[in-house]
């Protein structure tokens, strides 16, 4: 088996990468400037000349708010780009694995969204993200869609954990929203679900997050306490907080129960994967 990835300079796509070499799965990874999503032929030639038997699709167009300004950017890469990446495997007849996310719900309410539930994305990413979605349903019989959140990981880049300990160098008090509330998802616990899916034929839509429910709140105050830093954390609304182009979502609330149905293993709770990122960190 050889599989394709893309998006490999990101933190999923990176991890990825590197639980498939661990694996001994021949692998490929691209990402820019040599692999854009943007160019559909481009796209469908490179997939084709490596002839992979499937593909990890981790690459995305994740700037939610400036996705709001710039749709047909975010709509290039979410939708065209998935669909040509999508049109490629189907001509290999190759199985993919599309990462999504909790962003094609409407966000509301408090109860975890079940895979089947309605879609109704409140902003310009997540309509394209669900186009995607489509894009490869319509095309694909041999496919797996797994929602994600609140992504973090790796140790370049942005993310919400680096994030609150960089600005725990200059500030020492934080305002951190509160009602809105998800599950953190470590780039690695979510990329060794990618690669155990991947050489299966358990095939179907998925939501693939760590354990456990917080807010951004919540999450900051683990965050310091694990770190062992001192840090006045101050929890309040959306709404007296953000200044956001993009709508974002109160509830990121996924059930699992699609995963225990197939018999994939859950993610660990997000406590403990903070835990294990914090020491990857700090060596």
């Amino acid at each position: 088996m050889k599989v394709f990835v893309t998006g490999t300079s990101g933190q999923l796509g990176h991890d990825v990468m590197d639980i498939l070499t661990e694996r001994g799965i021949p692998c490929v990874g691209v990402d820019l400037p040599d692999f854009d999503l943007t160019d559909a032929e481009g796209v469908k030639r490179q997939v084709l000349s490596c002839r992979p038997d499937a593909i990890i699709h981790c690459a995305a167009y994740t700037a939610v708010d400036k996705a709001e300004d710039c749709p047909d950017d975010a709509y290039a890469v979410n939708v065209s780009g998935t669909r040509a990446v999508a049109e490629a495997a189907k001509e290999l007849q190759a199985k993919m694995i599309y990462v999504s996310t909790d962003y094609v719900f409407d966000g509301q309410g408090e109860t975890p969204f079940q895979v089947d539930d309605r879609k109704a994305p409140q902003n310009q990413y997540g309509k394209t993200k669900l186009e995607g979605e489509n894009a490869v349903t319509e095309l694909l019989s041999q496919y797996f869609i797994v929602r994600t959140s609140w992504v973090f990981g790796g140790k370049e880049g942005k993310n919400f954990v680096r994030t609150m300990l960089h600005l725990s160098e200059t500030r020492d008090t934080l305002d951190v929203v509160c009602d809105q509330v998800g599950s953190p998802t470590y780039s690695y616990d979510l990329a060794v679900l990618l690669c155990d899916m991947i050489v299966t034929d358990r095939y179907g839509v998925y939501h693939g997050t760590n354990e456990n429910f917080c807010s951004w709140y919540e999450f900051a105050c683990e965050i310091f306490k694990q770190a062992g830093k001192e840090m006045k954390v101050n929890p309040v609304t959306t709404q007296e907080y953000t200044s956001a182009k993009a709508k974002r979502p109160l509830n990121s609330r996924l059930s699992k129960q699609s995963l225990d149905e197939a018999g994939f293993h859950r993610l660990p709770t997000w406590q403990d994967a903070l835990g294990r990122y914090l020491k990857l960190l700090a060596e």
